[in-house]
């Protein structure tokens, strides 16, 4: 099984800024893809930003020009430097990711998400 553990939440203030971590560990032969996803209260879960193992990115349009997601593969871990945070942008934040877990002779796909972080933005 593959976990992963985000951190970085909080509260901040309209215009400020925050960095979410997301730390991956476990049985992991390799990841495709690293992403952040967040939920705001009674809205649907939405993808924020994800990053594959090559480094190709791609964002939803509310938070181009903002949002900066990154990696660190020999760390097995994602960022996301959010700027110009808006109060839009409050929701409880998850971190998601893909590839595959086990060993060379015996590989599976995995798909694991993190418990959240809750990113909070006053006016």
């Amino acid at each position: 099984q593959v976990q992963l553990v985000e951190s970085g939440g909080g509260l901040v203030q309209t215009g400020g800024s925050l960095r979410l971590s997301c730390a991956a560990s476990g049985n992991i032969f390799s990841i495709n893809a690293m992403g952040w996803h967040r939920q705001a209260p009674g809205k649907q879960r939405e993808l924020v930003a994800v990053i594959t193992s090559k480094g190709i990115t791609n964002y939803a349009d509310s938070v181009k020009g903002r949002f900066t997601i990154s990696r660190d593969n020999a760390k097995n871990t994602a960022y996301l430097q959010m700027n110009s945070l808006k109060p839009e942008d409050t929701a409880v934040y998850y971190c998601n990711s893909q590839g595959s877990s086990g060993t060379v002779l015996s590989r599976r796909p995995y798909d694991s998400w993190g418990r959240g972080t809750q990113v909070t933005v006053s006016s």
